[in-house]
């Protein structure tokens, strides 16, 4: 049987799930796993049938979305694999003691490709007492435009994930003011499906699940350099330095998990966060919007309780 995996775009904090193809980890468990690029999210899994499994992997921002539309969503999140924001926002100065408040009178340039990061990041603002609205915000240009920007100097901070970050730093032109992965747990990234495919296909599902948290402690074994050259075919157009570079900042900051377990406390950050910046209007239940009944089977812990979370690395301990 096959397995389609949609992606929706490509990005190097995504490096368990190519790394997964990589190392042929679900052929291992002897499943036949084909990724594919999808335009349309989850909502376009409604209405599969159990004869033509179909997985996604993306935000649980995703089900929330969707479960907003539609109370009745089929659809639900498993195997957690980014448990932390992967954004940062980069100055055009060295900020070693950044506070929210700094960016008060900033032009400050945000992700407009996808609302989760700043979903989140303006839930920050708010934690930090601060009005996003009040803020000098530009909020429809892409991370590459934005970068270019900040090498401009017409901008003066601008929020992006991997490879822009090492690359401005790298070149001098950029410094990390903030890791959002320091805020703690925020489900960023699982494998989604209905409902149907996860229990119908239980087994193919589990061992899918399997080669995920194999997959996850080779990643946590590894070093960046190992990890980035095991990779580098999924990313041609970033140099192995840059792509080492940026794994091992996103392994400094915890941001993958070290089994598939999707936490309570980062779905419920996560919603809180999409709540307040109006992206729903109703908030779905944890227990409605997430299964992990296949995560503690993969690792051992059926009918026990559920692993510990990623430790939350000291602040600072990113790279610079």
């Amino acid at each position: 049987m096959i397995i389609t995996l949609h992606k929706n775009l490509r990005a190097v904090f995504y490096a368990p799930f190519y790394a997964a193809f990589a190392l042929d980890a679900f052929a291992a468990q002897g499943i036949d796993v084909r990724l594919e690029t999808s335009d349309a999210p989850g909502p376009t899994a409604r209405g599969l049938s159990d004869d033509a499994p179909s997985v996604w992997w993306g935000g649980p921002m995703r089900i929330l979305v969707d479960r907003d539309r539609d109370p009745d969503s089929a659809l639900v999140s498993f195997c957690e694999v980014v448990t932390r924001d992967p954004f940062f926002l980069v100055g055009n100065t060295p900020n070693p003691g950044f506070t929210f408040s700094d960016l008060t009178g900033l032009r400050l340039a945000t992700v407009s490709e996808v609302p989760t990061p700043w979903m989140c990041l303006q839930q920050d603002v708010r934690d930090a007492g601060l009005d996003p609205a009040a803020l000098d915000r530009i909020a429809d240009r892409t991370m590459a435009a934005n970068a270019d920007s900040l090498r401009a100097g017409t901008v003066d901070v601008i929020q992006v994930f991997e490879p822009f970050v090492e690359q401005l730093v790298s070149e001098g032109a950029g410094y990390i003011w903030y890791a959002a992965a320091h805020r703690g747990p925020t489900s960023y990234t699982a494998f989604y499906t209905t409902g149907q495919i996860l229990t119908g296909q239980r087994d193919t599902m589990l061992a899918m699940m399997r080669a995920i948290h194999r997959t996850q402690t080779w990643l946590h074994g590894s070093d960046p350099e190992t990890i980035a050259n095991t990779l580098k075919s999924y990313f041609p157009d970033i140099d192995a330095a840059t792509l080492t570079g940026c794994i091992a900042r996103y392994k400094s900051l915890g941001l993958w998990g070290r089994d598939p377990f999707l936490p309570e406390a980062g779905f419920e950050r996560l919603k809180r966060s999409c709540l307040s910046g109006g992206l729903i209007r109703r908030g779905a239940s944890y227990r409605d919007c997430v299964d992990n009944s296949l995560a503690l089977a993969a690792i051992g812990h059926a009918d026990k309780s559920p692993p510990h979370p990623n430790p939350l690395p000291p602040n600072g301990a990113e790279r610079e």
